[in-house]
């Protein structure tokens, strides 16, 4: 078995421009149509989109790998960080932390230069403990001989197949050199496609023990934002590798076993990024009706709870809204949370779902 990284010509990548000139264009002009949309509206409702795609990414770009973080505890990290008031924030634990720290700076910071220090800070911040589960790890360092052949296994114990091995520790120096100075350097090649470029020749280097796949999206994520030239991100390229998940891996053993042709790779990437562009319409939809449902109830006298309450609804609520979830989510009294629901009814900004009895639940009214 050949894999990419032994051909001869490595990293020489090679494509069919003539089939990436379509999907590219599409892509494109989504991204400007999306950015022209968003000039037209105000900079708090820019600032929500940023907000709640760097949340969607940085929560989905962990479950990629198996790692589920707390949603609420992501947004309050990148709110904090933003400067975006979004209420009350909630504690953050230091591991979440440093996965946000890693985005904002590869997104916020996308036109400084890229240098193994700065990758050695990112993968610092993704194992602040200095462990990856109960394992301890080299952090803040290119992977050792020591920890042995970097390989993508998967089975049980005694049958395992090898999906991928990356190149051996004592090239990763001059890997990681060669890869940094083409990421820096100027090129006649579309910033879209350097992005899908530089995610795939990451992780086929892996030259961490563990994290490598979240920094490689971190890197395309980069370049996108270099790609419109922006620090605000509003759609989650992550969302879609992770909706596609088992694609994802497919595609990528299937190009790091091939040779330098990486065209159907390519197609794939573009094909993600179009379905994120796509997303990112709906959540630019969903904020524009949160902004013209407060528009027209401004005029409302609402507690905490209930404008709480609204929004939690407004913002995509999981499940069905019933007065026992509102009373654990408010912290308040059974009573209390029926008052606060039964009032918004006789007001006219929530209804009673029609099945009643036990599993009675309420939604948001239709605006007229």
């Amino acid at each position: 078995m050949v894999y990419i990284h032994e051909n001869p010509d490595w990293p020489a990548f090679s494509w069919s421009a003539e089939a990436l000139t379509g999907p590219l264009a599409a892509v494109r002009h989504k991204q400007g149509y999306l950015l022209g949309r968003l000039q037209s509206i105000g900079f708090a409702l820019r600032d929500e989109a940023n907000l709640l795609a760097l949340t969607q990414d940085v929560v989905k770009s962990s479950e990629i790998e198996g790692e589920m973080l707390d949603r609420k505890q992501v947004r309050s990290s990148l709110a904090r960080r933003l400067g975006v008031d979004i209420g009350a924030l909630a504690p953050v634990d230091r591991h979440v932390e440093g996965v946000v720290e890693m985005m904002l700076d590869a997104t916020q910071h996308y036109a400084r230069p890229l240098t193994a220090e700065r990758l050695f800070s990112w993968h610092a911040a993704l194992f602040p403990t200095g462990r990856s589960g109960l394992a301890r790890i080299t952090v803040g360092a290119w992977r050792t001989a020591q920890s042995g052949p970097m390989q993508v296994v998967s089975g049980p114990a005694g049958r395992e197949r090898v999906h991928f091995e990356a190149p051996d520790a004592d090239r990763l120096d001059a890997e990681m050199n060669g890869f940094i100075a083409w990421f820096n350097a100027s090129q006649p090649l579309d910033p879209v496609l350097k992005a899908a470029i530089a995610h795939l020749w990451f992780v086929t280097i892996h030259p961490f023990e563990d994290g490598n796949g979240r920094i490689a999206r971190a890197l395309a994520d980069m370049l996108l934002a270099r790609s419109e030239n922006s620090p605000q991100r509003f759609y989650s390229i992550s969302a879609q590798i992770q909706a596609r998940r088992r694609d994802y891996y497919d595609i990528l053993e299937a190009t790091q076993r091939g040779d330098l042709d990486i065209t159907q790779w390519l197609l794939w990437f573009l094909a993600c990024l179009d379905a994120a562009l796509d997303g990112a319409d709906t959540m630019l939809a969903a904020i524009l009706a949160k902004e013209h449902f407060w528009r027209h109830h401004a005029a409302e006298p609402l507690n905490p709870r209930q404008r709480q309450l609204l929004n939690r609804l407004l913002d995509g609520f999981e499940g069905k809204l019933t007065t026992s979830k509102w009373a654990a989510i408010a912290r308040t009294s059974q009573d209390t949370a029926l008052r606060d629901i039964d009032d918004l009814r006789r007001r006219g900004l929530l209804i009673r779902d029609p099945q009643g009895g036990r599993s009675t639940s309420y939604s948001l009214a239709a605006l007229p």
